[in-house]
């Protein structure tokens, strides 16, 4: 099945209105002449992405996203990009700088050409063509693809399996973004967040290393007749995980270059407002449902739950959009300082006092214990870790489908993957009788706490009375300490704002840090750096008074 519409990759084809339906579904399929060399079609670098776009898309609706996402929002990014790198939709296709095509000069121009598509609008393409509903094309019609180039495009496959593999791995053309299997996500995290859909691109990343979103070894999907092997190796073949802060780079890097306008609004009722992302976590990793009301006004105290510093906007003048998932955690990491000040010390001594209340008051609400929290969270963290360490160190990172340098290599290529499967059975089953485990089903949580369940206890409806004083009319937290992440941030050159160095900063401040990281999949320093400009924003006053002192852990009164 074809995502979009034909790839208008020559200009032979200049008005469809002359061609029977018959023909217009032939070219949908794009091109399909046999060759001699593998038998195959003749494919393009651009249509693998497609296919790759259109498997993650699928993916997703499966995960319960809209299926506009597909038809409208990612079909209008994708056209717009083959149309501003000038593969696609434009009078002169990067594929015919070399072959020049030839023009049917007796027809009009098409619409399409030399046109801005427009956004979430344009429906001029069928959505999909199925590839099964072949119609024989009519002799008598006027071909819409000269043959007599064929053994053009056989001598410039010899080296890939795709028509303009070898010159798509050397082009480098300054101000275009070259598409790689990783900008697919980039693409998909674009519909999503102009959808405004629950996921975040941390979600969106660990649904691609649960394998329910197709990624490693996405070619493998691709169809029969679409040989792949030499050149393409480099451009399909991928085998590392997806990184968030590459991910988030290239998405910038996209909706920068396709000029993409002002994002919709992220208001208070969208999932990715802080103040429903704090609340998401906030139950994930097990803490009081009371904190909420605490994040909620740090939001609206460091002014990140504001529509236009939260909505993404690629043409202003400096692009950048909210990493929403790590600002809300980061949130969270504020207030276990305000009210625990995560030394090392003042919380096990609050936690002292609440196991003392808790004894001795078996019938109210229990006191929000720190230490207790700590050793439960302990344990089922190291648990899932390893587990997950566990299964990144047995995952296979071969396809099945074998992937070869040239046709010469095909047949070793395939015996050698036979011997690798059968040798891996055969290893399998000396060393465990037991069938495989199959992927775990898709959700939005990777802990789960219940009251029923004793041994991981809940703590959502814990108090947190015993943080907290009385000061006038209002609740204010019996710590009046708090220390600053960062006292001095680099400079405005550096590549990051500030460094994490964990034998600078206490047990319990790496633990929290640890901790969440994990659930994002990110790096201590990457959080601890959202962390610090939040902070910047929250304690100016304390940030200047404090920030020519050398000693990073040290305590300012609030």
């Amino acid at each position: 099945m074809f995502y979009f519409c034909f790839l208008q990759r020559s200009q032979e084809v200049i008005s469809t209105e002359a061609i029977p339906n018959s023909k217009i579904k032939a070219i949908n399929r794009g091109l399909k002449r046999k060759r001699k060399l593998e038998k195959g079609w003749d494919w393009y670098v651009c249509e693998g992405f497609q296919h790759i776009l259109c498997q993650q898309a699928e993916a997703l609706k499966t995960l319960g996203v809209g299926p506009e996402l597909k038809n409208e929002v990612l079909h209008n990014f994708w056209k717009r990009y083959l149309q501003k790198s000038k593969q696609a939709y434009c009078r002169n296709p990067v594929y015919t700088s070399r072959r020049k095509a030839m023009v049917l000069e007796d027809n009009p121009s098409h619409s399409d050409w030399d046109s801005e598509p427009e956004l979430l609008s344009d429906f001029s393409c069928p959505a999909f063509v199925e590839s099964g509903a072949e119609s024989q094309p009519d002799d008598h019609t006027r071909k819409p693809f000269p043959t007599s180039r064929a053994s053009q495009s056989e001598t410039a496959s010899v080296c890939s399996g795709s028509l303009d593999g070898v010159e798509y791995s050397l082009r480098k053309e300054k101000g275009v973004v070259k598409m790689t299997v990783p900008s697919t996500l980039a693409f998909c995290y674009l519909a999503l967040l102009w959808q405004r859909e629950t996921l975040t691109l941390s979600d969106l990343l660990r649904f691609v290393e649960e394998d329910h979103i197709p990624y490693i070894n996405a070619f493998q999907h691709f169809p029969e007749e679409m040989k792949l092997y030499g050149r393409d190796k480099s451009i399909f073949a991928i085998e590392s995980w997806p990184n968030y802060e590459n991910i988030h780079k290239k998405m910038i890097e996209v909706a920068t270059f396709l000029d993409l306008p002002r994002f919709p609004d992220i208001t208070e009722d969208c999932y990715l407002h802080p103040n429903i992302l704090c609340m998401k976590y906030l139950m994930e990793v097990n803490l009081p449902d009371e904190m909420h009301s605490f994040t909620c006004q740090l939001v609206k105290m460091a002014g990140i739950g504001e529509v236009d510093f939260l909505t993404f906007d690629p043409i202003a003048k400096r692009a950048k959009t909210v990493k929403y998932d790590i600002q809300a955690i980061a949130v969270i990491v504020i207030l276990l300082k305000l009210l625990f000040l995560l030394d090392d010390n003042l919380e096990w001594s609050l936690s002292t006092i609440a196991e003392k209340y808790n004894e001795e008051n078996k019938e109210d609400k229990p006191w929000f214990d720190f230490r207790k929290w700590y050793q439960v969270m302990k344990k089922s963290f190291d648990e899932k870790k390893q587990k997950w360490e566990e299964a990144r160190a047995k995952y296979v990172w071969k396809s099945e489908k074998p992937l070869y340098y040239s046709s010469i290599d095909k047949s070793v290529a395939y015996k050698k993957r036979e011997m690798v499967v059968n040798l891996q059975k055969q290893f399998s089953t000396l060393v465990d009788s037991t069938p495989t485990v199959g992927k775990k089903s898709p959700s939005s949580f990777q802990f789960n706490w219940t009251k029923e369940d004793t041994d991981r206890p809940c703590f959502h409806g814990h108090s947190l009375q015993g943080l907290l004083k009385k000061k006038g009319q209002s609740l204010t937290t019996k710590n009046s300490l708090y220390w600053l992440s960062t006292q001095k941030f680099c400079k405005s050159y550096c590549k990051h704002v500030t460094t994490y160095e964990e034998s600078i900063f206490s047990l319990s401040y790496q633990f929290i840090l640890n901790l969440f990281s994990f659930l994002l999949r990110i790096k201590t320093s990457i959080l601890h750096a959202e962390v610090s400009l939040i902070e910047k924003r929250l304690f100016k006053t304390k940030y200047n008074k404090t920030k020519k002192k050398s000693s990073r852990s040290r305590k300012v009164r609030r």
